[in-house]
């Protein structure tokens, strides 16, 4: 049975209205305001808006270190959810999320993927969704956590697919926020001449001003806010480090990842209730810049998508977010949220 919920920009449907009071009640905003200060590509120097830790990750012959943020509720509901970052961001862009999770008593776990973020950025490893999802069990096993709902956004949605399908056990609940992999984009796509090496020279070629319009375009429909501004920071702050090349070989083996391991075909398998939060206005496709623009209209439309992938999920709830892109927990939280917690605490 699959239900969809589609919630417009002016007046929200009955189940947001439920929840709106208690997101106005509290700030929805915790400052973190990047700078032109060069960090280092672990983000050495970078004040996250809540303590890191880190956990030693021993894989792939060398030691690593798995940076995460845990929130524990001042008034704990007994229940956990584990958050799991897009591609082009880590674990402080869901600052708002946390804060309001944990005001309603929920325990928050949010890692930096290896490779993004705070975590290590090794010299070579073999990025795959299983290896993410086994040092992501490895965090849970290290914390006592038995069992937790999960959240994916962008390319964490590929990861929280691929985390359900591991560990359904141990996966109460998956909400599935505009995740990457509702297409199988090697399809459509050819596998660029040189792989790995292709992605490299583009994530080189990068400039702070091509970042802040590809998320001008692909996230927020061709408007801008300052408080996008730290997404672009962050990234734009690796380039002036030496380190810069050891940051853009581990994106090329991410976009790697991306191409090669599809999840779209495993969808059927999930057996947990699963929320799909998809913003209409999302377009994001990887390979875009390799097809003829005939393909690329075929490519990326999340209005599409959602229905065709909650038709699939067994057990899927489908909520579309009108006018909304490929970030809606920034750009549309307080759409967001009461989506988000009305799935979450339901029994």
């Amino acid at each position: 049975m699959i239900t969809i919920i589609r919630i417009g920009m002016v007046g929200l449907n009955l189940i947001a209205l439920l929840f709106i009071n208690t997101v106005n009640a509290q700030s929805t905003s915790t400052e973190v305001i990047a700078n032109n200060h060069q960090y280092g590509i672990n983000l050495e120097g970078y004040a996250y808006p809540y303590p890191v830790h880190f956990l030693p990750v021993n894989v792939q012959q060398q030691q690593l270190k798995m940076a995460y943020m845990y929130v524990k509720a001042d008034n704990p509901n007994g229940h956990t959810i584990l958050l799991m970052h897009g591609k082009n961001f880590n674990g402080m862009y869901f600052k708002d999320v946390i804060k309001q999770l944990s005001l309603n008593g929920f325990d928050v776990l949010v890692p930096d993927q290896i490779g993004f973020g705070k975590s290590s950025k090794p010299t070579y490893f073999q990025y795959t969704f299983q290896q993410l999802a086994q040092n992501t069990k490895a965090l849970l096993d290290s914390l006592k956590i038995k069992k937790t709902m999960v959240l994916g956004h962008s390319l964490g949605g590929m990861l929280a697919t691929r985390f359900a399908l591991m560990y359904p056990h141990s996966t109460t609940k998956l909400i599935l926020e505009n995740p990457l992999g509702l297409e199988d984009w090697k399809t459509k796509v050819p596998y660029p001449q040189g792989g790995v090496d292709y992605w490299y020279k583009i994530e080189l070629a990068k400039t702070p001003e091509k970042i802040m319009q590809y998320q001008i375009n692909n996230y927020y429909q061709g408007h801008w806010k300052p408080e996008y501004q730290p997404y672009v920071d962050i990234i734009a702050s690796f380039m002036s480090s030496p380190d810069y090349p050891r940051y853009a070989w581990n994106s090329a083996l991410i976009y790697d990842m991306l191409y090669t391991q599809p999840v779209v075909y495993e969808f059927k398998n999930l057996t947990m209730p699963t929320l799909l939060i998809i913003g209409q206005s999302d377009k994001t496709a990887h390979g875009k810049e390799r097809v003829t623009p005939k393909v690329v209209k075929t490519m990326g439309d999340y209005a599409t998508l959602g229905k065709k992938t909650a038709k699939i999920i067994p057990n899927a709830t489908l909520v579309e977010l009108d006018n909304v892109g490929h970030v809606p927990h920034i750009q549309a939280f307080d759409r967001f949220m009461p989506t988000l917690l009305h799935f979450i605490q339901a029994q």
